[in-house]
């Protein structure tokens, strides 16, 4: 390889932002329909299109990692749903620059993958479960697959193969009295449970029926659950992280809605129709996808990331107030 293929041009926006995380959703398709995602009639967007390839994908990481960018997570949809998912993680892992390679799953698939991705270098794993009930689990998801996804939980927290993260959506009424159960896992694993804010990416759902856990409540709950609880100020989206003497993992709150992290984001994602999203707040986004079907050289492509860089928002909430949102998180990318 030249020294020219090899030169990075580092990606950073307008007020100075570096940009070296990219979520890079490989579907948008899922197969559950949680009540705060995706309801059971959800249609795709009318501007989603023919997903991107593996071919599509290993372009874009090689021109991603040019760009400066470091880290990749995988997400969906439910990227478990992919076939070639070990092999875009062992892509990811094999190309210069890329440093950390994780993804995020609701486990349903885990016991067909997890080998394959342990052998393709998976460096961690972030697994959705907002409760250890199965009727809750099953009016959650409205899908009755609870126990497939407890065993495959465990089968991942006893292989003790990689970092693992348990993603919990809290919810007035609905999970808001199973944190202790939650920290249990905590107690005998090392594991990170994070329990977040519900965000207004739901399908119409119920983001405006009082379901909303706000942080102080959810650190309240934990508090009350945990009284040993020790506070760290926690890095970057993990804005408080607990630990507890004599447990092995450690516990995290997301206020992924009432704190606002953009003065510190370096992330930008890239949907399964290949469109590049500078914020979560962004409608409309970069259409990546033709340049990668044409294989577009570098020059190309790292243009069109300089344009979404470009147009990251200062505060992207902010300027997203009054506008119209999309309907999931399906569709932004996890």
């Amino acid at each position: 390889m030249s020294s020219t293929e090899t030169t990075i041009t580092p990606l950073a926006d307008r007020f100075g932002r570096s940009i070296t995380y990219a979520r890079i959703a490989v579907t948008s398709a899922c197969n559950l329909r949680c009540a705060y995602c995706l309801s059971e009639e959800h249609h795709e967007s009318p501007s989603s299109g023919t997903p991107m390839s593996t071919g599509d994908i290993r372009h874009l990481i090689g021109a991603l990692a040019r760009l400066g960018i470091n880290k990749i997570r995988f997400t969906g949809g439910e990227p478990l749903l992919r076939g070639d998912i070990a092999e875009l993680v062992a892509a990811a892992r094999q190309t210069p620059g890329i440093q950390t390679v994780s993804l995020t799953t609701n486990g349903v698939l885990l016991h067909r993958r997890l080998d394959a991705l342990q052998d393709a270098g998976l460096d961690a794993l972030n697994l959705s479960i907002d409760t250890l009930d199965r009727d809750r689990y099953r009016d959650i998801t409205r899908r009755d697959l609870f126990d497939q996804v407890k065993e495959n939980l465990e089968t991942l927290l006893e292989r003790q193969a990689m970092p693992v993260k348990l993603n919990v959506v809290m919810m007035r009424g609905i999970n808001s009295d199973e944190i202790g159960r939650f920290m249990e896992y905590a107690r005998t694993h090392q594991v990170t449970v994070r329990f977040m804010e519900l965000q207004p990416f739901d399908d119409h759902q119920i983001w405006r029926t009082g379901r909303f856990l706000g942080l102080e409540k959810i650190r309240e709950l934990l508090t009350e659950a945990c009284p040993d609880l020790e506070a760290h100020r926690g890095a970057s989206t993990e804005y408080f992280s607990f630990t507890l003497p004599g447990h092995k993992g450690s516990a995290a709150i997301i206020p992924a809605y009432t704190r606002n992290f953009c003065s510190d984001c370096n992330r930008i994602r890239i949907t399964a129709e290949g469109t590049v999203i500078s914020c979560l707040y962004d409608k409309h986004g970069l259409k990546l996808l033709p340049f990668l079907r044409r294989q577009a050289g570098f020059e190309e492509i790292a243009s069109l990331f300089m344009q979404a860089a470009a147009r990251k928002p200062e505060n992207g909430r902010m300027e997203g107030e009054g506008g119209t949102l999309r309907t999931s998180m399906s569709e932004i990318g996890g």
